[in-house]
């Protein structure tokens, strides 16, 4: 039995709602207020639209499934046709490529042959120029020889960058960017410059490169060449003068080679214009040392330089006997103890008291020429002893036949006395040749 007091319309009674429950002898109440009522109004709101939406849902989903699967291939058959696209594109490149790749390794192997050739003229060159440098003709301040042929480690190491990019290429180490451009969208792309195109011109700069190589090349041989002539001539005349026998060319070249060499004559092999002009250099140069040489092993050197000269070669009157005599020498004003060294290498013949020489020094160079230094205070070598131009062989002093401390200095040319200036002047205009 439900009992309910009512006052008015339900929902908006004063009073609260009971609910009678009775079984048999047992009575229940319960109160239902307001609150309770509105949630349980409002839960079964809730679950009829959930019901209602789920309802929905399962009538609409087949055709939202339909549309999205039908929007995917669409959107699926869009992409394989611009995949397609770009594999199309690649395939053309590639098989350009493949095309290319013949003439392209073809163009490689002659400028590696071109750079092999100038790397095989590195070693001689390099050595004609420290030859020439030996020989006074400032090969320092010129390019060297490596800029002429860089160092190479490997058959490829000495290709510019450019050219082992397209080496990358070849090998089929390029990545797609190398044959395609960068595009954050995969759509159709005209075709970008070939391979074979940049090939070209990267190759034609490497040949310009290696030609202005080349061409250097030639240019300062010959140049070496010439300076090299010229300053042998020079030598040779300076010494002709003198009446010193100059080495013909045979001889130079002889003396160049301190090998046991041989064999048969056999022609020589048609080479190229720079390998006949290193072979015109090396002989140049040759003759150029070996009159060098020879001039550097003469008296050409001032025994006193910055010295007071007190009393020249020639006729002069005695300063003892009062007399007309000639003077055998020139003399230097020395500082009593002071170093005297050799104008020239050489053997010494003699070293001792020597006459109105007092202590004297003879000191043989070959070519029938020796050199005397006399009125010493002390000798300081022995007759054999070979001596360089560093070397000290005396100290100054005054004595023999000697009125003050002064070196007397003698140039003899198959024992005969000639005067020491013309060797000190033409030491001063070989000064370029052989110091």
């Amino acid at each position: 039995m439900a009992h309910t007091q009512q006052n008015g319309v339900f929902g908006k009674q004063k009073q609260e709602h009971i609910l009678i429950l009775a079984s048999g002898d047992r009575v229940r109440h319960l109160t239902v207020k307001p609150w309770m009522a509105a949630i349980a109004v409002c839960f079964v709101g809730v679950f009829a639209i959930g019901y209602l939406l789920a309802t929905s849902y399962l009538v609409l989903r087949d055709d939202l499934i339909g549309a999205t699967m039908a929007r995917q291939a669409r959107m699926q058959h869009d992409y394989e046709d611009r995949i397609a696209a770009l594999r199309a594109q690649v395939d053309r490149v590639t098989s350009r490529q493949l095309l290319d790749q013949q003439v392209v390794e073809d163009k490689v192997d002659k400028l590696m042959e071109q750079q092999q050739a100038l790397t095989s003229r590195r070693g001689k060159l390099g050595q004609l120029l420290d030859r020439a440098e030996s020989s006074g003709l400032d090969a320092k301040t010129e390019t060297p020889a490596s800029a002429y042929a860089p160092e190479t480690k490997g058959k490829r190491a000495e290709l510019p960058a450019a050219m082992q990019a397209i080496e990358r290429q070849l090998a089929g180490d390029a990545t797609p960017a190398d044959v395609t451009p960068d595009n954050s969208t995969l759509s159709y792309v005209p075709a970008r410059e070939t391979m074979g195109d940049r090939a070209d011109r990267v190759f034609s700069k490497v040949t310009l490169s290696l030609k202005g190589i080349e061409q250097r090349q030639r240019d300062r041989v010959s140049q070496l060449t010439t300076d090299a002539t010229d300053a042998s001539a020079a030598i040779s005349n300076v010494l002709t003068r003198f009446q010193i026998r100059v080495p013909s060319e045979t001889a130079s070249a002889k003396a160049a080679d301190d090998s046991a060499v041989g064999g048969p004559y056999v022609e020589p092999e048609n080479g190229d214009d720079f390998d006949n002009s290193l072979a015109q250099l090396d002989t140049a140069l040759t003759r150029l040392e070996t009159v060098r040489n020879t001039a550097s092993s003469l008296p050409f050197q001032n025994p006193a330089i910055g010295k007071e000269i007190t009393s020249p070669f020639g006729n002069r009157r005695d300063p003892f006997i009062g007399r007309l005599a000639l003077h055998s020498g020139v003399d230097f004003r020395f500082a009593p103890g002071e170093k005297v060294r050799p104008t020239a290498p050489g053997k010494v013949v003699t070293a001792g008291w020597t006459g109105g020489y007092g202590n004297m020094v003879e000191i043989d160079h070959g070519n029938g020429i020796s050199t005397r230094y006399g009125h010493m205070s002390e000798i300081l070598v022995k007759v054999g002893d070979t001596v360089g131009r560093e070397d000290t062989i005396g100290l100054a002093g005054s004595t023999g036949r000697s009125t003050g401390t002064h070196l007397h200095y003698e140039v003899r040319q198959n024992g005969r006395a000639v005067d020491p200036i013309y060797f000190i002047s033409a030491g001063t205009k070989l000064a370029s040749y052989i110091n």
